[in-house]
C-alpha cells in the first residue's frame, strides 16, 4: 500500500508541470490565431461597426495585451475559476458541468465494451496460437480496425433507427419526456446503445489484437512449459499463468487510448447529435472562444492525467516490481 501510495505522489507532483505546460502552449497557439470570439460574433450578426466591436472586446477584457491575459487567467485558474465563455456567455466551469458528464457515460461505456469484450475475445485467439478460431478473429479485428468511426456510426443509424426503428436516432434522452428514476436511466441508455457501439467496436478490435499478441509473446517462456510439464490443464495455464501476464500491455493500451477515444468522442457526438464535451469544443473552435476552448483543453489534460493514475495502480497490482524503488524516494 506504501509502494502505490509513494507512486501516486510521485506521479501527481510530476503531472502538475505538465498541465501549467499545456494552458501556456494552448494559450499561446490561440493567441497567435487569427480572429476573436467578437469577430466569429459579429460575422453571426452580419456584421457591425468598429465601436461596437472595441465595446465588446472591453467588456471581455480582449483589449488588453496577451501577456496580462494570461496572468489574469493563471490567477483566476489558482481559484479554480476557468473564466467567462465569450459565445456563451456563461462560466466555463459550468458549461464543462453540463456537458462532461454526457461525454464520461458515453466513454466509460464505450471502454468497458471494448476492453471488457476485446480482451476476452483477445484470450479465446491467443489460447491457441495460429489456430483456425485465431485466424478468423485476427482478421474480423483487422477489418473491424479499418473501419472510419464516423460512417459505422452512419450505418448503424440507417439500420437500427432508420430502417428497423428499433432505437432513438439521436441524443442523449427524450426532450421533455418527464421521466425520472429508472425509467430515466433506461431512455439514456436505449439512445447511448448505437453511440456507445460506434465508439467501442473500433477499440474492441485494438484490445483483440493486442490482448493475442502478448499471450503468444508468454506461451513460449519457461514458467509456461514448466506449468505444461506439471501436467495443468490448458484452461488453467491459459486464465492462471498466460493471461495475467498478458494484461500488462493491454493495460499500457488502454492508457494510451483514453485520449484517443476523448477525441473520438468529437465526432460520435456529432453523428448522434450528443451534447458532450466534444460537441462542446466544436462549438468552441467555431466561435473562436479563447477561454472556454483553453478550459476544455486543460479539463482534457486533467482526464489524461488521471487515467494514466489509475493504470500506474493497476501496474502496481499486478506486477508488485514497479513502483519497488518509489517507496524510499
Amino acid at each position: 500500500m506504501k509502494r502505490v501510495a509513494a507512486l501516486l505522489r510521485r506521479r501527481a507532483v510530476g503531472a502538475v508541470p505538465v498541465l501549467l505546460i499545456v494552458v501556456a502552449a494552448t494559450f499561446l497557439l490561440l493567441e497567435h490565431a487569427p480572429g476573436d470570439a467578437v469577430d466569429a460574433y459579429l460575422i453571426s450578426l452580419g456584421g457591425g461597426d468598429a465601436a461596437l466591436a472595441a465595446s465588446l472586446r472591453a467588456r471581455y477584457g480582449l483589449d488588453q495585451s496577451g501577456l496580462s491575459r494570461f496572468w489574469l487567467y493563471l490567477s483566476a485558474l489558482a481559484r479554480f475559476d476557468l473564466g467567462w465563455s465569450v459565445a456563451f456567455d456563461r462560466p466555463v466551469l459550468d458549461l464543462i458541468g453540463e456537458r462532461l458528464p454526457n461525454t464520461l457515460v458515453l466513454m466509460g461505456s464505450a471502454t468497458a465494451l471494448s476492453f471488457g469484450l476485446g480482451s476476452l475475445l483477445g484470450v479465446a485467439a491467443g489460447a491457441k496460437p495460429g489456430g483456425v478460431r485465431d485466424r478468423a478473429l485476427s482478421v474480423g479485428a483487422l477489418a473491424l480496425y479499418a473501419v472510419p468511426g464516423f460512417w459505422l456510426g452512419l450505418v448503424l443509424v440507417i439500420v437500427f433507427s432508420v430502417q428497423l426503428r428499433w432505437l432513438p436516432l439521436a441524443g442523449i434522452e427524450t426532450i421533455a419526456s418527464g421521466k425520472q428514476g429508472l425509467d430515466r436511466a433506461a431512455d439514456i441508455a436505449r439512445h447511448l446503445v448505437l453511440p456507445v457501439a460506434a465508439l467501442g467496436l473500433i477499440y474492441l478490435a485494438l484490445f483483440l489484437r493486442v490482448m493475442r499478441t502478448a499471450m503468444a509473446e508468454v506461451w513460449p517462456l519457461d514458467f509456461v512449459l514448466f506449468a505444461r510439464s506439471k501436467g495443468l490443464s490448458r484452461s488453467r495455464i491459459v486464465w492462471r499463468h498466460v493471461v495475467r501476464n498478458a494484461l500488462l500491455p493491454l493495460v499500457t493500451v488502454l492508457g494510451l487510448q483514453s485520449a484517443a477515444m476523448l477525441g473520438g468522442s468529437v465526432v460520435i457526438e456529432s453523428v448522434f447529435a450528443i451534447p458532450g464535451f466534444g460537441r462542446l469544443a466544436q462549438e468552441a473552435v467555431s466561435g473562436r472562444d479563447a477561454p472556454l476552448l483553453v478550459g476544455i483543453i486543460l479539463t482534457s489534460a486533467v482526464l489524461v492525467v488521471c487515467v494514466n493514475l489509475a493504470v500506474d495502480i493497476v501496474y502496481a497490482v499486478l506486477d508488485p516490481r514497479i513502483g519497488s524503488g518509489e517507496e524510499g524516494a
